[in-house]
């Protein structure tokens, strides 16, 4: 039976909660700190070692999460590690989504030992082939801890509620380099044996490693990249502007409190566009476009260190107080960097997306507060908690203005630094803090609307962008036949008219006329993932056979979920496309991460053979 995990006075807003995702007992018993001493097998596909966890709070038992990992012993420790004795410990029943409770007993112990190793096929751990890599010469290793899968390679508490500082050995291969979202004790020097350290408390999920050949480019006095030999290069130009935007940031709402801010290029197996881990965001390659026009990413990612690094989602289910607010940071740093009419065609492409996407969604999951019981709470990461949540406080900005609102989210990040919190919680400081001074907008603005209720509120305020029209003009005269490919005029079109101008584009169109556009704009060759995503989704929809190697290549050489899922949707829509999908899909799967395949199997209706 799922046990609960009410908040603590440590690391929560103080109210209680449940987080119904973690069977911990951390309202009684909390980790503080865990130390990993870890040896890295690819040939085995296992992460082996000890997990030694500091532990606060009353006497007794002491309940983690995990999910098939070897438990092979537990020891704990009465005089702060000088000793260790031997301790009892049961492995309960598990459960497919939340894996399993290991309950310790630790009776008044200050710190527990567990010896143990992973599984290889732990979902929190992708191990890459060599032909799965940019070079592929070396294996490659890294780590996916949000939203539950850190339990998957490290036995601790595995809540947003409870944050902990960490330390770490990691033993690898000499020829690899081992990197963390931790400062870096031991160096890059290929020794085998590295170091970390974070003093600052985090939630679990931030936990990472990764482990490959890698090189390291600086961009900044704080900034910089790590990324296979030959992508370094081109990683480093593509993100140079790193520093400026944290000091974008910073001017809005105070310090960046974390040292350092690097990025780690994964390989393109990667399921996410990025995943912001502390002083060392991972990040896909699709994001190298060469014009830097997609790194609205890296300004999203970097904007966690402030909404969700910083102040914290308390459960899955107040997903959007980390995602909504990061959006919303996100839009303010492209403003500032890059201009205005740039942010406003990025938060107008990604309301379409929103819109696009609620009519095929369950009310319930179009609520920001939504219900995750019983599920696992990947299934609310949908475009609801960052677009609505973004939307939500792009309205309560124009409401109360731009000056009051920024003196508000600065007070917001101090208030809760290092803090987790609930919708409720929030609720009551935005009302307390904001919306008591600004009567007004209490109450032209319905707050429990936009956090409980599905849809979106008749008085959102949306920005529109002029320039994008331009594209969507040109695609309509193309489409009813009012102007030649000749005649349109792309000079200066950036990613975001291009994605406007294919997306526009009718449902159903004749070989010949995509043919016309691809020989004029070469899209099936596009080289920005955005781009030939939108494209390529629009040939398997009108079955244009030009197209098919590449879909194919694209397919099989990106993980990235964002762009496969429109994709193998499209294509399951005929039975020629299924047929084409299920073919694909085999040879893809091996090089995709487990959440991918997770997505995947079902949508494809994957048979596993007999022999895997």
């Amino acid at each position: 039976m799922l046990m609960s995990c009410a908040a603590g006075p440590a690391g929560s807003g103080g109210s209680p909660s449940r987080d119904l995702h973690s069977y911990a007992n951390s309202a009684q018993t909390r980790v503080t700190h865990v130390a990993l001493d870890l040896e890295v097998d690819f040939g085995e596909r296992r992460l082996s070692g000890t997990c030694t966890l500091d532990v606060d709070g009353q006497d007794g038992d002491l309940v983690l999460d995990t999910r098939d990992l070897t438990i092979a012993s537990v020891d704990v420790s009465d005089d702060d590690g000088q000793s260790f004795r031997e301790a009892g410990f049961d492995v309960g029943p598990a459960d497919p989504v939340l894996g399993a409770p290991l309950r310790i007993q630790r009776g008044a112990a200050g710190k527990v030992r567990v010896a143990y190793s992973t599984d290889p096929g732990a979902g929190g751990i992708q191990w890459l082939a060599p032909r799965h890599t940019a070079g592929r010469k070396h294996p490659f290793l890294y780590s996916q801890s949000q939203a539950i899968q850190a339990r998957t390679w490290i036995p601790l508490q595995d809540s947003p509620e409870v944050r902990v500082t960490y330390s770490a050995r990691v033993r690898t291969p000499p020829e690899l380099v081992a990197v963390m979202s931790a400062e870096m004790l031991s160096g890059t020097a290929r020794t085998g044996e590295y170091e970390f350290r974070m003093p600052i408390a985090i939630p679990s999920y931030l936990i990472a490693l990764a482990v490959g050949d890698l090189e390291f480019a600086a961009t900044g006095e704080r900034t910089g990249v790590y990324a296979e030999p030959g992508v370094i290069e081109a990683a480093a130009r593509e993100f140079e502007d790193t520093e400026a935007m944290m000091q974008a940031v910073e001017e809005l709402y105070g310090p960046y409190r974390w040292g350092r801010y690097d990025l780690l290029v994964l390989p393109p197996a990667f399921p996410f566009g990025g995943m912001e881990n502390p002083r060392l965001t991972f990040v896909s390659p699709t994001v190298i476009a060469g014009d830097k026009s997609l790194v609205s990413l890296i300004a999203h990612e970097l904007a966690h260190s402030w909404s969700g690094n910083l102040v914290t989602n308390s459960t899955w289910r107040d997903f959007w107080l980390n995602e909504g607010f990061t959006t919303y940071l996100e839009s303010r740093i492209q403003e500032e960097v890059y201009g205005p009419e740039r942010s406003t065609m990025e938060v107008s492409l990604e309301v379409e997306a929103l819109e696009d996407e609620l009519p095929s969604m369950d009310p319930a999951d179009q609520v920001l507060h939504v219900d995750l019981a019983g599920r696992d709470p990947d299934e609310g990461v949908t475009e609801v908690p960052y677009v609505k949540g973004s939307m939500f406080l792009r309205t309560l900005e124009h409401a109360v203005g731009r000056e009051a609102f920024d003196s508000f989210l600065r007070d917001y990040f101090e208030e809760f630094a290092f803090r987790s919190l609930t919708t409720e919680e929030f609720e009551v400081y935005l009302d307390s803090e904001l919306l008591s001074s600004h009567p007004q907008a209490r109450q032209s603005i319905s707050v429990k609307e936009w956090l409980y209720e599905p849809g979106l509120p008749d008085n959102r305020h949306v920005p529109v962008s002029a320039a994008l029209d331009v594209a969507e003009e040109a695609a309509r005269g193309w489409a009813d036949g009012t102007l030649a490919v000749g005649d349109l005029d792309t000079e200066g079109w950036t990613t975001q008219h291009w994605q406007q101008f294919v997306r526009t584009m009718p449902e159903a169109l004749e070989a010949e006329r995509l043919a016309d556009l691809d020989r004029a704009f070469g899209f099936t060759d596009a080289g920005n993932a955005e781009i030939l995503t939108d494209w390529l989704k629009l040939t398997v929809s009108n079955q244009y056979a030009p197209a098919d190697e590449a879909l194919e290549n694209f397919l099989v050489s990106v993980g990235r979920r964002k762009f496969l899922r429109p994709l193998y949707d499209e294509l399951m829509t005929t039975e020629a496309g299924r047929k084409r999908a299920a073919e694909i899909y085999s040879k893809a799967r091996p090089g995709y991460h487990p959440l991918a395949i997770q997505t995947f199997d079902g949508l494809v209706g994957w048979a596993q053979p007999a022999e895997e």
